[in-house]
């Protein structure tokens, strides 16, 4: 006899909360009316939309909370850390998550508040408060930034100066001086900055991870140092998906295949959406281990998230004509010279490609690649290599 299982009773707990968290309950209901049916029945957009005003107000109202009660006990906290006794759990979290959220907003700013920054940072190192990922990446993304724009900004190496002169013990400083001077071509001056910060604070991976790039740019090639310094990096932060790319990167160069599809795997696990990733799995599969379907997997989902990676379908035409599909080694070929016309390497292979099925368009070819790459000095030898295939295809054809 079929049978159901009622509750006997049902009842509701509520948490005895201290003052400066009474308001949790509040948001606690918030989050769950954003559950129930009748929100879920709204149009997609309109449901994404109501989940972002929800959630923007409970983050506010989160924040705000967090920030009384940080501010509140800031010197009881920075007792406990100085006598290295760990914090209750409910303080840790408030502090953790007011300084990640005020650093953020102020890593956001295109004019960067450089001493309130580094103010947040000394209070994260007094109070021992971890800075989590989203920050970590964020500071990392905005250090990038402002490097990519010093050619605006003149000025940027004196305001890191004046940021360094004002507290000595400025590690983000020191560094984010080396990938300015790293983005003007000042290689040595950039490893000494690297350096600096390193040595002010060994446990800071930035540096360490930068120091990596350069030892791999380098033109002695310095693989081995490379490596180390990506190691150190990782060992630091052991989900630092570009260190892990750059690891893979450098065991590539010293020969290490196995090794370094092990270092891209991991990149992907903490990253799975880096193009640069899936383009160099790409190259080692077909290349170094014969896959040839791994290899037009890894280069098809680097296209799929970048699109115009002029890199990524160079490679996979190569590839493709490699194995004898020609047709499909065109079309990527011809889509690169979309992307940009003066792509002497795609006009090149597009005119070889040609010669296998259409002698006569591969003529046009040559003498397009000619046309252009006779007046790149770089481009001289296979310049004479393509008037060679040149007049031998002309020859076929008048015969």
């Amino acid at each position: 006899m079929p049978f159901n299982i009622q509750p006997i009773r049902e009842f509701v707990v509520r948490p005895a909360l201290p003052p400066q968290l009474s308001r949790m309950s509040e948001l606690a209901y918030n989050i769950l009316w954003a559950w129930q049916t009748s929100i879920r029945a709204l149009f997609r957009d309109e449901q994404r939309r109501i989940l972002n005003v929800l959630c923007d107000a409970t983050l506010s109202e989160a924040e705000s909370t967090f920030r009384a009660l940080h501010e509140r006990y800031d010197p009881l906290m920075r007792f406990h850390a100085a006598l290295g006794v760990p914090l209750p759990r409910v303080l840790r979290t408030a502090a953790e998550f007011d300084v990640n959220m005020q650093l953020r907003r102020l890593l956001e700013n295109d004019d960067l508040p450089l001493a309130e920054i580094g103010d947040l940072l000394r209070e994260a190192r007094d109070e021992r408060v971890l800075l989590d990922e989203t920050t970590l990446m964020t500071m990392e993304r905005t250090v990038e930034r402002t490097a990519a724009k010093v050619t605006q900004r003149p000025d940027a190496i004196d305001l890191l100066a004046r940021a360094i002169e004002a507290d000595p013990n400025f590690t983000v400083a020191y560094y984010a001086q080396g990938v300015v001077h790293q983005e003007l071509g000042n290689r040595w001056k950039a490893a000494s900055q690297f350096r600096a910060a390193i040595q002010l604070d060994p446990n800071y991976p930035e540096p360490h991870k930068a120091l990596g790039d350069l030892f791999l740019a380098a033109p002695r090639r310095l693989f081995e140092q490379a490596v180390e310094s990506y190691a150190k990096a990782i060992d630091l932060r052991p989900f630092y998906g570009e260190a892990y790319v750059g690891l893979g990167e450098a065991k590539a160069a010293k020969g290490d295949i196995d090794g370094a599809i092990g270092a891209y795997t991991k990149a992907l696990a903490y990253n799975p959406i880096n193009p640069r990733v899936h383009m160099s799995l790409g190259k080692i599969y077909y290349s170094e281990k014969g896959l040839y379907y791994e290899s037009v997997t890894a280069y098809k989902k680097a296209i799929d998230l970048d699109p115009n990676s002029v890199d990524a379908r160079m490679g996979l035409g190569e590839v493709y004509e490699d194995k004898g599909l020609y047709k499909e080694a065109m079309e990527e070929y011809r889509r690169v010279i979309d992307l940009d016309g003066k792509h002497t390497g795609a006009m090149y292979n597009l005119a070889l490609v040609y010669e296998k099925v259409d002698p006569k368009e591969a003529v046009a070819q040559w003498e397009r690649y000619i046309g252009l790459a006779s007046q790149l000095p770089s481009e001289k030898d296979w310049v004479d290599v393509a008037r060679q295939h040149l007049r031998k295809l002309k020859s076929q054809i008048k015969d």
